[in-house]
């Protein structure tokens, strides 16, 4: 246990997650027409560009132009001095069909049932540090990059721009508590005209006081506030963007392992999103019904094969049974096959631009089927009569 944590966010305005949001907004309007469509779309922005590239199969038509300029006018780059203007933008499409040998071993035929859409490990984890059970320093970072762009869109601070970051770093105490949080950082975009003091002052009253709870700053917090003294250039003026490139914004922070892969762009058919979110559900149930504090679900998976090749857990010393006992339980009330996961989950449905900002997990400001405890009273029975 680290003594210190450290967690990050971003804004939706910061060019990796414009990216994200372009890659799942065409996700979405492909899965609105055609829910068996398979989809693995990536997207790169940079000044005045967009391109788009990937593989789609499909039986539906989307307007790739319209649905890529309307996500980044909905983020708020409208206006050229912005350095990216949704009107004004250069946008290249580069798609093909999935390939024939991944189809292979993911298509459904009489005597074969749905195979993983590709190899590797995800991982799902909870931690009973929130009521969402997200690590809190994570939390709290994201919440307060979703503040950032809240104030600005609602025009309470109509000089800030859409770019933006924020960290938060906690103490723990012995007992893995968090005793208050050592440094608060936001970075945003701004107007050229606004002082740096006027900055500071702002974002302090109209972002840090009304996320932060009084408890978690002290005499000893440090706060910064775009530390250089002026951000004007920022967006894809500023920096590059690519789809998938926040996997750890996207996750926990840092705190939990993350798999091979991104999330955004991705139809469900790809392990890489639906298992994480599978395994996310059920950290979360095993969490929230008392078998453990803390748990850490790791699963894998062969392309073509619909049975992981290993399921694992690590508890880090909370569990209240044995972890043999936790993952038996695992075995028996969760299936992991894609397509079981796939239902189970309601995943051919158009609802993945709404998490490619502030946060695949945790999130208490939409309701996610992954983040559902459905399974807690089942998992209690398992519980020694001493601890229920």
């Amino acid at each position: 246990m680290y003594k210190y944590f450290t967690s990050e966010s971003v804004t939706e305005g910061h060019p990796d997650k414009i990216c994200d949001q372009i890659s799942d907004a065409i996700l979405d309007a492909i899965l609105s027409e055609d829910k068996d469509a398979r989809v693995a779309v990536e997207t790169v922005v940079s000044t005045g560009l967009v391109l788009v590239a990937g593989e789609i199969t499909t039986k539906t038509y989307v307007d790739m132009q319209k649905i890529i300029r309307d996500t980044v006018a909905g983020i708020g780059y409208d206006r050229g001095k912005y350095g990216f203007d949704a009107e004004n933008l250069a946008v290249l499409v580069c798609i093909n069909e999935q390939s024939q040998d991944i189809a292979i071993g993911v298509d459904e035929s009489k005597d074969k049932e749905q195979g993983a859409g590709d190899q590797g490990m995800m991982f799902g984890y909870a931690i009973n540090q929130t009521d969402t059970l997200m690590p809190i320093t994570h939390y709290y970072a994201s919440k307060l990059a979703y503040q950032l762009s809240k104030v600005r869109k609602d025009g309470v601070l109509s000089y800030l721009r859409p770019d933006g970051k924020t960290q938060i770093t906690a103490m723990f105490n012995d007992s893995g508590e968090c005793e208050y949080f050592t440094h608060i950082l936001i970075s945003s975009q701004h107007a050229p005209e606004i002082t740096q003091a006027q900055i500071r002052k702002d974002l302090i009253e109209y972002v840090i006081k009304p996320i932060i709870p009084g408890k978690f700053i002290t005499a000893d917090t440090v706060i910064h506030i775009n530390p250089t003294g002026r951000f004007v250039v920022g967006g894809p003026s500023g920096d590059s963007g690519l789809t998938g490139r926040k996997i750890i914004v996207d996750t926990y922070g840092g705190r939990a392992h993350h798999g091979g892969g991104a999330f955004s762009g991705k139809d469900p058919s790809k392990v890489d999103r639906s298992a994480a979110y599978m395994a996310r559900y059920i950290a979360k149930n095993i969490v929230a019904s008392g078998l453990a504090d803390e748990a850490e679900l790791q699963v894998s998976y062969a392309i073509g094969e619909a049975k992981p090749l290993s399921v694992g857990i690590d508890t880090f010393e909370t569990n209240k049974i044995t972890e043999k006992e936790i993952l038996d339980i695992v075995n028996k009330h969760f299936d992991l096959r894609p397509k079981a996961i796939i239902e189970k989950l309601d995943l051919r449905r158009p609802i993945y631009k709404q998490i490619a900002a502030y946060g695949h997990f945790g999130r208490d400001d939409i309701e996610l089927p992954w983040e559902k405890l459905d399974m807690v009273e089942t998992l209690k029975k398992y519980l020694p009569k001493d601890v229920k």
